[in-house]
């Protein structure tokens, strides 16, 4: 039979020590990698929807510019401006589904969204916009659901 000595048992244990830091070290740094990857994936949608706000800018400022888009027979400032909400509202949208918003950020612009359709003219606009695809079909769900409810039913809670 074999003696193992006490300078054996601190070597295995030095060796499982160090074994044990790899795997924490791997699996800190696979998260922070995962992390790294979402943020990059933010920033390029933020970075599409500062092109997208621009573009906006552009149309409100130059109506006549719309036609580039969407052919009317006469530019319509309303509906450009119109489109302007609608797109902040989908990048909004689109951070709350990625979990950039917290729950009191989103609460908070789910109240103003809430508040532009009740009391303003976007509603129309919506109606109007809708069946022409400009957004995912998510957040035309997400409008129609739960933003311009049908008569009768609730709006949930997010």
């Amino acid at each position: 039979m074999v003696e193992i000595g006490i300078a054996e048992y601190f070597d295995m244990g030095a060796a499982l020590g160090i074994i044990g830091t790899m795997f924490v070290v791997l699996y800190y740094s696979r998260k922070q990698a995962q992390g790294l990857s979402a943020d990059i994936e933010t920033k390029i949608l933020n970075d599409l929807d500062e092109k997208v706000r621009k573009m906006s800018e552009i149309i409100i400022e130059k109506p006549s510019m719309q036609k580039v888009i969407y052919k009317l027979e006469k530019p319509e400032e309303e509906l450009a401006f119109a489109y302007y909400i609608l797109f902040i509202c989908s990048h909004v949208y689109a951070m709350r589904q990625r979990k950039v918003l917290d729950d009191h950020e989103w609460t908070r612009w789910l109240l103003w969204m809430r508040n532009c359709f009740k009391y303003g003219t976007i509603g129309e606009q919506w109606k109007r916009v809708q069946s022409e695809r400009w957004f995912s079909a998510d957040f035309e769900n997400f409008i129609n659901e739960e933003i311009m409810p049908k008569p009768g039913s609730r709006p949930k809670d997010f």
